[in-house]
């Protein structure tokens, strides 16, 4: 097993796994300090200040500090330069598999491989041979694959749609994506064990259920937010030029009310919704435009014009989460039920705010 190292990236790894854990501890430091980031992300890229992707690798000023830092780093972008993959951040990775609660004997399914180092994570703590991952993207597979290698570990590593799972090494004990999804797979229940722990990226949150029945399961929301890449499909763009043709409304919600305490209900609310901002030359926010891959469409201005276009009037919705919430809601609050009927969120106390979340296809 050899890789690029030295005194540097171990000292570095080494550091970053305590500071993950503050202190405390995890059954996870071990894997974190043992498994080196480096080899899975061997180039990642960071915008300039004009916008300009730039990318580093090892040797480059700056990439051993940014790899072994507790940020989220863009390693795949499209011939548009939009990303495509990432390399998740590690505290909130950290918080998944404490979450997971995967140990020895346990068979795990990991939807989204990505670079391969969460599976190597989950590796190092289950054994390779218990460890099953699925992505839909073979050049990242392929890659992933190599870098597994390099360390020496050799998960199961297939190219599929992780929406189906990988029927041929069910049941799993415990299941988790690092993928955004906007319900839980139906194939993932189906392979999940009696008593299995599902955590998966719901919307801008992140959810662990474990399964009750056969088709039942129930959980909640962790209390951090997230985003991961979401699931690859096809959507609608963005119609802000045809919103702007639109006669304005008014509203008093405003519009960075989106962007902070209403984030994550509206991703329950409007499922795959997707928010960009404008602001002036002092950098002040001026406005917020939403769209969803139905394709409608909505600006909020600060002044309190709204414009909305689509099959959807999708600021109505967002008007609606402003009057069930006073506040900022906690992420642990939210509950998911999961019946052959359905998979529905709901808020606080019996009675309180609810949505069904969609099935993915």
């Amino acid at each position: 097993m050899t890789w690029p190292d030295n005194g540097a990236s171990a000292a570095a790894r080494q550091q970053m796994a305590a500071a993950l854990t503050e202190g405390r501890v995890s059954e996870w430091t071990e894997a974190f300090a043992a498994i080196p980031r480096h080899v899975f992300v061997p180039r990642f890229y960071q915008q300039d200040t004009t916008g300009a992707w730039q990318s580093l690798t090892w040797g480059d000023p700056g990439y051993l500090e940014a790899v072994y830092s507790d940020e989220a780093l863009t390693t795949q972008l499209d011939d548009q330069g939009v990303p495509t993959s990432s390399s998740s951040q590690p505290s909130v990775m950290l918080r998944m598999l404490e979450a997971l609660d995967a140990e020895e004997g346990h068979q795990v399914l990991e939807l989204g491989t990505g670079t391969g180092y969460n599976a190597a994570l989950l590796s190092h703590r289950v054994g390779d041979k218990a460890v099953t991952s699925v992505d839909i993207d073979h050049g990242l597979v392929k890659a992933a694959g190599g870098h597994l290698d390099t360390v020496g570990l050799r998960p199961f590593v297939a190219c599929a749609d992780g929406a189906q799972g990988w029927s041929g090494r069910a049941p799993y004990d415990r299941v988790i994506a690092t993928v955004g999804l906007h319900s839980i797979p139906w194939p993932l229940l189906d392979q999940a064990a009696p008593e299995a722990v599902i955590v998966v990226p719901l919307g801008y949150g992140i959810v662990r259920v474990t399964v009750t029945g056969p088709g039942h399961a129930s959980g909640r929301f962790l209390p951090i937010p997230a985003y991961f890449m979401a699931r690859r499909s096809n959507g609608a763009a963005p119609r802000f030029e045809e919103a702007a043709r639109q006669q304005p409304t008014d509203t008093i919600v405003p519009p960075a009310d989106l962007l902070d305490r209403l984030k994550f209900p509206a991703s329950l609310a409007l499922p795959g919704y997707v928010s960009c901002s404008w602001k002036d030359s002092d950098g002040n926010l001026e406005s917020v435009g939403l769209w969803t891959p139905d394709g409608s469409t909505a600006t909020a201005h600060v002044s309190g014009a709204v414009r909305q276009c689509g099959p959807r009037r999708l600021w109505d919705t967002v008007e609606e989460l402003a009057e069930s919430f006073t506040g900022t809601p906690n992420l642990e609050d939210f509950h998911l039920m999961i019946t052959p009927a359905g998979q529905v969120v709901s808020y606080g106390a019996a009675g309180g705010p609810s949505w069904a979340l969609p099935a993915t296809p």
